[in-house]
């Protein structure tokens, strides 16, 4: 009798580890959707599911119970990557025929987050000078990635192992620093759907150079982002803030005919992106009393 007490008390560890490791891996695919869809932060949506404080920890200090974190982190990575393979066989059908309908999605997305968004910059005050900076921001991104289409040939870039890193670089950002949604930019660079088809199509050297990319970026930047959102806080999230407007100009469709049927379909899209973006940032506010 006593025996098997004791290998039922072993049994119900052994559940709660694998439940818990399940629900880490789910928590890493919604995290990994954040990778690639825009106006969705990867870095939000770890901090809604409570993981951002830890996983900066980890990154600022990779040699402090390095196996434990691994450990921990592990089904949170998988997760990730499964919830990126499986957006893109959706995003890659879509944006091939509907594109200018995807892109007012992705906006609607983006103004669906902003309410939350600027309520987190104001979380440690909101000072005359945030705001200026905000504006500043918004107006100076705008007018270079507006004329990046001279800088950068029409706002594209090559694409070849350098160009992926940077995507890749781009994207660690977007893990760094909540709210940051790398997708915005890659738009801009004509890099969003080769990436998105690279991740269907399982293409190693895209993924690799993304990755490598990616990780760099985490090793290098995890504990400068960790002491300016502790020393500056306010000023860098409404600079973020004035970056998040200005890449979002810079994916409406500005060139696409209006006059057309399927302008029923952009408005109709940018409405149900205005409703997942807020249901999204809803998440956090739900989710707080967990992160406590």
């Amino acid at each position: 009798m006593e025996k098997q007490n004791k290998e039922v008390n072993q049994q119900e560890p052994q559940k709660e580890n694998m439940v818990d490791w399940f629900v880490r891996f789910i928590k890493g695919m919604f995290i990994g959707t954040g990778f690639i869809l825009p106006g969705v932060s990867g870095g939000a949506l770890a901090a809604v599911f409570g993981l951002y404080e830890r996983m900066i920890s980890f990154l600022a200090h990779i040699t402090r119970e390095f196996k434990k974190n691994l450990l921990y982190f592990l089904p949170v990575g998988f997760g990730g990557i499964v919830g990126v393979v499986l957006v893109s066989f959706l995003l890659s059908f879509f944006l091939e025929g509907y594109e200018p309908q995807m892109r007012w999605l992705f906006v609607g997305c983006i103004l669906g987050t902003l309410p939350a968004l600027w309520k987190e910059a104001g979380k440690k005050g909101r000072k005359k000078g945030n705001i200026i900076l905000m504006v500043a921001s918004a107006v100076l991104g705008t007018l270079f990635l507006w004329y990046g289409d001279v800088l950068f040939g029409g706002g594209s870039m090559p694409l070849n192992f350098g160009t992926w890193m940077m995507a890749g670089a781009l994207i660690g950002l977007g893990v760094l620093v909540p709210g940051l949604s790398p997708s915005n930019f890659l738009m801009y660079f004509n890099m969003y759907k080769p990436m998105v088809d690279a991740f269907k199509n399982f293409d190693v050297m895209v993924i690799l150079a993304i990755g490598l990319g990616g990780l760099i970026c985490l090793l290098a930047f995890s504990k400068l982002m960790d002491y300016l959102f502790d020393k500056v806080y306010a000023g860098l999230f409404h600079f973020i803030l004035g970056i998040v407007f200005a890449s979002t100009v810079m994916i409406i469709p500005w060139d696409y005919n209006y006059a057309s049927l399927g302008t029923i379909g952009c408005v109709l899209l940018c409405i149900g992106g205005i409703a997942l973006g807020y249901w999204m940032s809803s998440l956090e506010e739900k989710y707080k009393p967990e992160k406590a």
